[in-house]
C-alpha cells in the first residue's frame, strides 16, 4: 500500500470516528443564534443551571454536539472541529452522577471543552497536529493539561483544527489549514481567516461550540485567533501551564492557554489547567530558574484567577500604549484602535503613549534571535515528542523523517504550500555554539541572549521606567480573506513583544471594522496574569464589544456596496437559450 493511500485511509478513519459521538446531523436550514438556548452562556451561568437541577451535563453536551453538526459540519461550515470524542456523552453522564452524589470536582465540572489537536489525550481521540504523519493510534497518555481537565470533571468534547504543525512548516502557509482538517473559517465571515495556529480553538469558542476551548502559543497562536474571532484569549507565562504531552515548537516559548467568550470564562479555565506543582515532564513548571530566562517560579501563584475580575479594573491604572504598526493601517482600523484607547481613558486609566507621533520615544527592541531559537529547538523538541508516540508514521522518528513523509505524501500534505521551515530547521548546524550560516554566523546561545534582553529592555523596562501596570497594543489586523495561494496577510501585530521572553498576554475584543473584530492585548512581565486579568475585565465591562457584536456566520464580509449595477435588457437583445453557445470561444 502506498503512503499516499495510507494517508487517505487514515484521514477517512478520523472522519468516521468523528461521526460516532452519538448525535444525528440536525436540519441545517437555519443557524440563528436564537435557536441555540445556550448561546453566549458563561461557565458560571451553566454551573448555576446544573446546580439548580434545570440542566444536566448530558443535555448540554448533546446540545453542543448538535450545534457542531449544524454549523460546523453543515450549514455555513465553520470547520473548526477536527474530531468529536465518542466518549463525550459518557463523560457527561458520569459528571451528572457525581453531581447528584454531591461531588463537584471543580469549576469546569460537567462543562464541555475543546482541545487543539496538538494536545495529547489518552483516549480514542487523535493527536495529529493536523498532519497525517501523526495519524493512526491515539496518544498513549493524557497531556498534563488534559489530565487536569479530567480531574476537574470537565467533559472533553473533541479536538479543534489548527494550522498544521502549529503554523511552523512553511512561510507561505494559510492559518487554519491542515492536511487532516482542511481549512477552518471565521464565524464572523466564512470567507475570512481565523488566524493563528490555534485557529480552530478560537473559531469554536466564538461559534459557541463549547463553553471554552484550549490552544497553544509560541508567538501569536492564541491571541491572533482570539483577535480574529472576537473572543478572549489568555497566553500564559511560559511555565504556568505544562507543555507535557503537547506537540512542540520550542520549549523556551511554547505555552497552553484558553479561549473564552468572556474574560471570566478564560480566567476560570486558566485556573483549572495551570500547574500547581512541579510537573516532571516539563522543567519550566519547577521551582528552579526557568531555563535561559533565569526567572524563578513564584511560590504564591493563585489557584483561582476569577478573584481578580473587576468591572472597575482600569480605574486608577497606568497603561502604556504601543502602536506596533497600526498607524499605517487603513483609517477605519486606526479609528477602531483610537476608540479603544479612548475607552481605556474613560474607564479611569492614565494612558502613556510610548511610541507614535505623540509618544515618549520608547522603542521596544526587536527579538532578532527568536526565529533561530525556534528552528533550533523545534528539531530537537519534536524528536523528543515523536519518541512518546506509537502506532503513527513518526513514532520514534526525526524531523528528517517528517520531511520525507511530506514529500512522499505531497498530494495530501502539500497541495498549497511546502515545508521550507522544516527544511531550514533540519539544515541547522548541531551545537549551541555552532555558527549558523543562514543567520550571519549567529549561534543558538547568542540568539537566546538577544531574546532575553528583548524582555529586559522591552516590557520590563517600559513597566519600570514609566511606573506602568501593563502595556496595551493592537493585537493584530482584522481578519483577511483566506488566501490559499499567497498565504496569510499579516499587516501588523504585537505578540512578539512577549513571545521571546515567555511573558503573558490577555487579548480582549475591542472594536469592529466592517463587521470584523479587532482586539487589543494587555502585556505584563512574567506571572503577571492577575494584573492583566483585572485590567482586561475592566475594559470588557466598560465596552461590551463581544456582547454587542455576535458572529453572524455571513458567507462574506463586507457584503454591502459590492453588488454593482443591474443591467437592463432591451427588446433588441435576444434572450439566449440555455443551448445557445454561439459566443463560446470554440465557435469564434
Amino acid at each position: 500500500m502506498t503512503s499516499r493511500m495510507t494517508g487517505r485511509i487514515l484521514a477517512a478513519a478520523l472522519w468516521l470516528l468523528s461521526l460516532t459521538a452519538g448525535a444525528e446531523p440536525p436540519n441545517s436550514d437555519s443557524h440563528q443564534e436564537s435557536q441555540f438556548r445556550y448561546s453566549e452562556a458563561t461557565v458560571a451561568q451553566l454551573q448555576a443551571e446544573m446546580a439548580a437541577g434545570r440542566l444536566t451535563s448530558e443535555r448540554l453536551t448533546s446540545e453542543y454536539i448538535a450545534r457542531i453538526f449544524k454549523l460546523d459540519q453543515y450549514g455555513p461550515g465553520v470547520n473548526a472541529i477536527i474530531e468529536l470524542n465518542p466518549d463525550a456523552l459518557a463523560m457527561a453522564r458520569q459528571a451528572d452522577a457525581w453531581r447528584r452524589q454531591g461531588r463537584v470536582l471543580g469549576p469546569l465540572h460537567g462543562i464541555p471543552v475543546l482541545l487543539k489537536a496538538n494536545i495529547d489525550t489518552g483516549d480514542k481521540l487523535q493527536t495529529t497536529a493536523g498532519s497525517l504523519a501523526l495519524a493512526g493510534a491515539p496518544a498513549t497518555r493524557d497531556s498534563t493539561v488534559a489530565a487536569q481537565l479530567r480531574a476537574g470533571g470537565a467533559v472533553i468534547l473533541g479536538k479543534t483544527n489548527l494550522s498544521e504543525w502549529a503554523n511552523f512548516r512553511s512561510n507561505f502557509s494559510s492559518s487554519g489549514w491542515s492536511a487532516v482538517g482542511g481549512q477552518t473559517h471565521n464565524p464572523y465571515g466564512i470567507d475570512r481567516n481565523p488566524c493563528g495556529s490555534s485557529s480552530g480553538s478560537g473559531a469554536a469558542a466564538s461559534a459557541n461550540f463549547a463553553a471554552v476551548s484550549f490552544g497553544t502559543e509560541t508567538d501569536g497562536s492564541i491571541v491572533c485567533p482570539a483577535n480574529a474571532n472576537g473572543v478572549v484569549g489568555i497566553k500564559p507565562t511560559v511555565g504556568l501551564t505544562s507543555r507535557a504531552g503537547v506537540v512542540p515548537i520550542a520549549h523556551t516559548q511554547d505555552t497552553v492557554g484558553p479561549h473564552g467568550r468572556t474574560v471570566a470564562d478564560a480566567a476560570l479555565a486558566l485556573g483549572v489547567i495551570q500547574s500547581r506543582t512541579f510537573d516532571g515532564r516539563d522543567a519550566a513548571t519547577g521551582t528552579v530558574p526557568l531555563g535561559w530566562k533565569g526567572r524563578a517560579r513564584p511560590t504564591n501563584i493563585p489557584t483561582d484567577y476569577t478573584q481578580f475580575l473587576d468591572p472597575h479594573g482600569l480605574q486608577g491604572a497606568r497603561i502604556g500604549v504601543t502602536r506596533q504598526g497600526v498607524d499605517s493601517a487603513p483609517a477605519a482600523v486606526v479609528a477602531a484602535f483610537e476608540a479603544a484607547v479612548t475607552a481605556i481613558k474613560a474607564a479611569g486609566a492614565t494612558v502613556i503613549e510610548l511610541d507614535g507621533p505623540s509618544g515618549v520615544g520608547f522603542t521596544f527592541p526587536a527579538p532578532d534571535g527568536e526565529y533561530l531559537v525556534l528552528l533550533y529547538e523545534f528539531r530537537d523538541d519534536v524528536r523528543s515528542y515523536f519518541a512518546t508516540r506509537a502506532g503513527v508514521p513518526m513514532a520514534g522518528k526525526t524531523l528528517t523523517d517528517a520531511i520525507a513523509f511530506n514529500n512522499a505524501n505531497a498530494d495530501a500534505e502539500m497541495p498549497f504550500f511546502g515545508q521550507d521551515v522544516f527544511e531550514q530547521a533540519d539544515a541547522l548546524a548541531v551545537g549551541a555554539d555552532a555558527p549558523q550560516s543562514d543567520f550571519s554566523g549567529m549561534t543558538y546561545n547568542q540568539a537566546l541572549e538577544i531574546d532575553r534582553l528583548s524582555g529586559v529592555n522591552g516590557i520590563d523596562k517600559a513597566l519600570h521606567d514609566f511606573n506602568l501596570d501593563a502595556i496595551v497594543a493592537p493585537t493584530d489586523n482584522p481578519a483577511w480573506a483566506t488566501d490559499l495561494l499567497y498565504g496569510d496577510h499579516f499587516v501588523f501585530g504585537s505578540s512578539s513583544l512577549a513571545a521571546a521572553e515567555g511573558y503573558p498576554i490577555v487579548q480582549v475584543p475591542a472594536g469592529m471594522v466592517f463587521e470584523i473584530p479587532l482586539g487589543i492585548s494587555f502585556f505584563g512581565t512574567a506571572f503577571s496574569e492577575p494584573t492583566l486579568i483585572r485590567l482586561a475585565s475592566g475594559f470588557e465591562a466598560a465596552t461590551q464589544v463581544r456582547a454587542k457584536n455576535l458572529p453572524t456566520f455571513a458567507p462574506t464580509i463586507p457584503d454591502d456596496h459590492i453588488t454593482g449595477t443591474k443591467l437592463q435588457r432591451s427588446h433588441d437583445h435576444k434572450q439566449p437559450s440555455k443551448h445557445d453557445y454561439s459566443d463560446h470561444p470554440r465557435n469564434m
